[in-house]
Parts: structure tokens; C-alpha cells; sequence
């Protein structure tokens, strides 16, 4: 139980990085879109290089043994996963659509893991679906506040990517990855629809 509120945390950090970038933009330090996307290519490229030490030469190190799962011992773990998302989107779309989609799984995917009883049941209960949905919309207005229907449909996204488990026999598609990805892609689709 407390390595499991270790990880929601750590996941919930994640959301500082959206709060850097709105700092740094709000207090004029110069922290472009583009600058900020390098940032989260590095940050990504580092977690990824973590990942190959870690399952292909043998790096152990105490954090990860704290802050893994145990089906994650032998597979790209994911925290691994949560940073090339970021980046993903972060390179992909704009703030308005990134911030959002980082946001909805830096602290969705923890709160919706704290509602769920299962994790690993292929689609969550009504309940999580819903908090997990309600949140999002939250998280997504101020940035799309212009696209009620890319509010929706980001929260949608994200929902489904959190709430229902792809699996292909051993492979389970991590929802670190799918979260942000799902979210900015469903939002892009709504804004070019029209601002409904």
C-alpha cells in the first residue's frame, strides 16, 4: 500500500512539468513551445535510456524497485511509457491541447487508480469511468474553454484509455502511454470539427 501511494505521487509530479511551462509563460523566462517541447524530448530520451540499462544490462537500482510494478521487472516499465507520451504530445499538438492531455494522466490516471478496486480488470467500473471523466473535463476546460466539444472529447479519450485494458496475450498496452495520446488526439478531432 505504500509503495502504491509512493507511485500515484510520483505519477502526480508529473503535473510540474505543465506548471513549469505556465510559470515560466506567465512570468516571461523565456521558456518557449519549443523549448519546452526539447525539454520533454530529453526527459524522454533519458527515461528511455533508463529503460535499456535497466532490461538489457542489468542497471539495478533501488528507485526502480520502488516505483515499479512487479509485471514491469522484465518489460518497459511505465514510468517509460509516461514520458514518451509527454513527449508525444508535447511534439505533436499544441499547448492547449498538450497541457491538458499531460495533466489528465500525470493526475486522472493515479486518482482513477485510487477509485478503482482492479487495476487489471479489463474495463473499470462505472464509478471510476466517471470520476475519471468529470476530472478531465475539469483539467481540459481552461486550455480549451473556446471547444466545449474537444473538452468532451479529450476527457473521452483519456477515459477510455484509462478505463478500458488492451491486452494481446502477455502484452497489456500501458495506459501511461495511451492516456495523453488518446486525449490530445481526440481533442485535435474535435477542433477541427468546429467549436461546438
Amino acid at each position: 500500500m505504500a509503495d502504491e501511494l509512493k507511485r500515484r505521487l510520483v505519477h502526480a509530479s508529473g503535473s510540474g512539468l505543465v506548471v513549469l511551462y505556465l510559470l515560466a509563460q506567465s512570468l516571461e523566462l523565456g521558456l518557449t513551445w519549443q523549448w519546452f517541447r526539447i525539454l520533454l524530448v530529453v526527459l524522454a530520451t533519458g527515461a528511455v535510456g533508463l529503460e535499456i540499462l535497466r532490461l538489457h544490462f542489468g542497471l539495478e537500482w533501488w528507485l526502480f524497485d520502488r516505483l515499479t510494478r512487479e509485471y514491469e521487472q522484465d518489460q518497459f516499465a511505465g514510468y517509460g511509457w509516461y514520458m514518451v507520451s509527454m513527449a508525444v504530445v508535447v511534439v505533436v499538438f499544441g499547448s492547449h491541447i498538450a497541457l491538458p492531455a499531460m495533466l489528465m494522466l500525470s493526475l486522472g490516471d493515479p486518482i482513477s487508480g485510487a477509485l478503482s478496486a482492479d487495476s487489471l480488470q479489463r474495463v473499470k467500473d462505472g464509478r471510476t469511468l466517471a470520476g475519471m471523466f468529470v476530472l478531465c473535463v475539469v483539467l481540459a476546460t481552461p486550455f480549451l474553454r473556446d471547444y466545449p466539444l474537444a473538452v468532451v472529447a479529450a476527457a473521452l479519450g483519456a477515459t477510455v484509455a484509462d478505463g478500458v485494458t488492451v491486452r494481446r496475450g502477455d502484452f497489456v498496452l500501458d495506459d501511461n502511454l495511451t492516456i495523453p495520446i488518446y486525449a490530445g488526439v481526440a481533442a485535435w478531432i474535435a477542433i477541427q470539427i468546429g467549436p461546438f
